[in-house]
């Protein structure tokens, strides 16, 4: 009987070489988020993150994670994938937010079939430029090459996202009252949620967007989630604030309750802000009832703040002049059923 030929990890799937060279790619890209903070990142067995207790007197952590669901699908069919990593930030670094943390850094987890480097590093290079908008150093994070698990090209992303912020600063909803007015943040698009439908939709309707041809229809689809870190902490300094909410899985009709203390619900008017065109048109053609739309998409809103109606002026005056589109939604009322009406 002949001999066995010997196995090599190579040979079962895993190219450890390809990894080392993903990882050498990544550096000047995270270089470029470095933080004073940091005292080691990409390439140890963990990243060092000094606590700023310069800047704070009782500094409390938050701490998020979350992913970017099937969005990742279309862009990999697509071939747009730089866009993924600034979703992949966006959905952590703005759930960080609402508790008006400040972002200090995120680490990533990339897991395919097969690493391939040039997918690799253009999907840090986004993850990184999530990061710059968002303010946060890019520390490291894991590459793993899991072949029989995923196949060749598909992938899956992660996110994990670290923010800081004074103890007594927390926004928890208990601040909010009746009366308090809802600002809304438009969307950059469809962000990250509902895409299961859109694909669906595209299965069934095909790459037709009312007219408008397939690449400009991919690009609205496509558009990266808005990162509202750097809009948004500033204005903390200046309005009292009650709470904030991401609008991402669940619309405007599951995230605020999340942040609004028992008996009490709020009133939406769709009227006072724009729909994007591109939901527009997935609301049409997928025939949605109102409530299966707000509750499955962010409705051209990706962010909302509760503020006293007294603090309204200063507010969209401040966001509009940091280059956001805010608007004047809604109210807090009184409502034992804890639950939002869009009227």
């Amino acid at each position: 009987m002949l001999p066995k030929p010997p196995l090599t990890y190579r040979d079962s799937g895993v190219d450890i070489e390809s990894a080392e060279t993903l990882i050498d790619r990544i550096r000047p890209h995270a270089a470029r988020t470095h933080r004073p903070e940091v005292l080691a990142g990409i390439g140890g067995f963990g990243a060092l993150i000094q606590i700023p207790v310069d800047r704070f007197t009782h500094p409390v952590l938050v701490a998020g994670t979350d992913g970017i669901g099937t969005k990742l699908l279309l862009g990999l069919a697509q071939d747009r994938l730089e866009g993924l990593g600034i979703d992949l930030v966006a959905m952590c670094a703005n759930d960080v937010l609402v508790h008006g943390a400040e972002p200090l850094f995120f680490l990533d987890y990339y897991a395919s079939g097969r690493i391939d480097p040039d997918q690799g590093s253009r999907l840090l290079a986004g993850i990184s430029q999530g990061c710059e908008l968002a303010g946060c150093a890019l520390v490291g994070g894991e590459t793993a090459e899991m072949p029989g698990l995923y196949r060749a090209p598909d992938f899956d992303l992660a996110g994990f996202c670290v923010g800081i912020v004074e103890r007594s600063r927390v926004l928890d909803g208990s601040s909010v009252r009746a009366g308090d007015r809802l600002i809304g943040l438009a969307s950059s698009g469809v962000h990250s949620n509902g895409f299961s439908l859109v694909r669906k939709l595209l299965e069934r309707e095909g790459l037709r967007g009312g007219g408008v041809e397939k690449s400009r229809l991919m690009d609205r689809l496509l558009e990266p989630t808005r990162i509202y870190v750097k809009s948004v902490l500033p204005l903390l300094k200046r309005v009292p604030v009650h709470a904030m909410a991401h609008i991402t899985g669940g619309g405007l009709i599951d995230n605020p309750p999340r942040v609004l203390p028992q008996g009490l619900g709020a009133v939406l008017d769709p009227r006072s802000w724009p729909l994007p065109p591109v939901l527009e048109w997935i609301r049409d053609q997928a025939q949605l009832s109102t409530r299966e739309f707000y509750r499955t998409f962010n409705a051209g809103i990706g962010y909302l703040l509760m503020v006293p109606p007294e603090s309204v002026p200063e507010t969209l005056d401040l966001l509009t002049a940091a280059g956001e589109a805010a608007y004047l939604i809604g109210e807090v009322v009184a409502d034992p059923g804890h639950g939002i009406r869009i009227e």
